[in-house]
């Protein structure tokens, strides 16, 4: 009998995190309001529907991922696309360990390897928009930006320090989209990182992204409701795609199926 090829064990072992992995929720349409609008008078950019998974990925969900992938593996993966970080909170290459509980959000990923993941389950990345469109829901309203309270909570979890073990995901009360932990347990990857601050003319001319700075303070007396997202922004802006932390992971997004006629 022969032995099955690595190409079939990869797909047996794609369908099988695609039987366990977070099921994706439908968000928007919706209206994002830029804090660094790419043209003057821009006020809000329209955000078509998605699909979104429902919590970020988790230890399991990676580790099926290097497994079907030895390229993503701990010790394989080039530096250009990693880090010496990476995946350094598990015991080892193919072992979570106690540092990383299977049902916990993965951390220490680079961009790279979450945007592999993401397409070796037929999705992707999320954009800036699109994270930041279901971000702005509240467990009542898709636009919680001027709910009572709501921006208060978000920033209170900024200020908190990271756990050396982090929690289950899932645990959280999901927002109008019926999405969970887009606050609270981790950064996110999103596909355009720093995209925001980064325009045609920011690297010819060094005080753009400055001006971007004291445009965005500005904007920020006017509308303090947007400060959590300022934060978010300034965050990935300091990222470089090869770079991991102990407190940023990701989840996958798709595009919604055309119907057919």
């Amino acid at each position: 009998m022969r032995r099955p090829g690595r190409a079939a064990l990869a797909l047996v072992a794609a369908l099988a995190t695609a039987a366990t992995a977070a099921p994706r929720v439908t968000v928007g349409p919706g209206q994002y309001r830029p804090v660094f609008p790419t043209s003057p008078g821009e006020q809000v950019v329209e955000v078509r529907a998605f699909l979104l998974d429902v919590t970020p990925v988790t230890n399991r969900e990676f580790l099926a991922f290097v497994r079907a992938n030895p390229a993503w593996r701990r010790g394989a993966v080039k530096a250009i696309r990693a880090d010496r970080d990476y995946l350094g909170h598990w015991a080892d290459a193919l072992t979570l360990g106690p540092r990383a509980p299977a049902d916990s959000p993965v951390v220490r990923v680079s961009w790279f390897a979450a945007k592999a993941y993401c397409a070796w389950r037929g999705g992707r990345l999320p954009t800036e928009r699109e994270w930041e469109l279901a971000a702005a829901a509240s467990a009542e309203r898709t636009d919680a930006s001027d709910q009572a309270g709501w921006q208060d909570e978000i920033l209170a979890w900024y200020a908190q320090q990271t756990p050396d073990v982090l929690p289950a995901v899932g645990r959280g009360t999901a927002n109008a989209w019926g999405v969970h932990d887009l606050h609270g347990l981790v950064w996110e990857w999103v596909y355009d990182f720093g995209a925001a601050l980064v325009a045609s003319d920011d690297r010819e001319r060094g005080d753009a992204a400055r001006d971007k700075y004291c445009g965005a303070g500005a904007a920020l007396a006017r509308d303090p409701s947007q400060y959590a997202t300022f934060m978010r922004l300034a965050m990935r802006s300091a990222l470089q795609a090869r770079y991991t932390t102990a407190n940023l992971g990701f989840r996958c997004a798709a595009d919604v199926p055309r119907r057919t006629p």
